[in-house]
């Protein structure tokens, strides 16, 4: 594999560093920026083969790959001024970001791919979504547990957008605890609970020869509990409301791939 740079070492960073150096027989040569730094120390003091860099400059340097993770309102304090050759590849983890706008903030030639690495990158068992396909990338994230490739920057932002539903899905789960507990069940008792019954669905959604809707049937009732709560809650009305979110949520992402008109508004 090639050597690899991370400049941003936040949450993403962590499980992509983690994913490629955890148990790998031959892991790749990896170095850090200096921004995140506790976490960049621990990775290094983990892992042999993970140098943290005195700069961003370094980490180009010295990379053949290099994994743009910052966060998207410090892109430009973060990368103004680096230089990035035209035989490097950079990877664009950053939400909302086209490379459009970062070729512009980079003034590089060099092959620009979007990804969209998860958390369980750090198992090995992350579907990355990129754009535009690239062999070098590719075999990266495959590798961190499969890679999906968008047709286009358009699709690219509605995968994007069903990230966002991730953080819901936990407060779902908190939801369900919580009544649990609002009647009389131990908390730590309807949490342990709630975990086990969800990893097992989980589980599940590894068959993939079964669809979603295949999936849902399979383990509903007619006029059991399960359907109960699916006409009776998630009817009609809270699915639309849940596809306008989604709809609202994707026009901001194409609004950001835009060029911009002038100074970039807060964040």
């Amino acid at each position: 594999m090639k050597r690899v740079g991370v400049i941003g070492v936040g949450e993403i960073g962590r499980a992509l560093v983690t994913g490629l150096c955890d148990g790998a027989d031959e892991p790749p040569e990896v170095f850090l920026s200096p921004r995140g730094a506790r976490t960049a120390a621990e990775l290094s003091g983990r892992h042999p083969s993970v140098q943290v860099c005195a700069d961003n400059q370094t980490v180009v340097d010295r990379s053949d790959v290099v994994i743009v993770a910052v966060r998207r309102a410090d892109r430009t304090t973060a990368l103004a001024g680096l230089t990035v050759p035209a035989d490097k590849v950079v990877v664009n983890v950053m939400a909302g970001v086209a490379n459009d706008d970062l070729r512009r903030l980079l003034a590089t030639d060099a092959p620009l791919v979007r990804a969209i690495p998860l958390p369980s990158a750090r198992e090995r068992r992350s579907v990355t979504v990129t754009y535009p396909a690239h062999p070098m990338v590719d075999d990266l994230f495959a590798y961190l547990g499969g890679v999906l490739p968008a047709s286009d920057e358009a699709a690219f932002d509605v995968f994007s957008a069903l990230t966002g539903t991730l953080t819901t899905h936990y407060r779902y789960l908190a939801t369900l605890t919580a009544w649990a507990a609002d009647h009389g069940i131990p908390a730590e008792d309807a949490e342990r609970y709630v975990r086990g019954l969800f990893q097992g669905v989980g589980r599940s959604l590894g068959d993939e020869s079964r669809t979603l809707h295949r999936l849902a049937a399979d383990h509903e009732t007619p006029k059991g509990n399960n359907e109960r709560i699916r006409t009776t809650w998630f009817d009609q009305a809270n699915s639309d409301a849940l596809g306008k979110a989604l709809d609202g949520l994707l026009a901001d992402l194409g609004q950001r791939a835009q060029p911009p008109e002038g100074p970039e508004p807060p964040s």
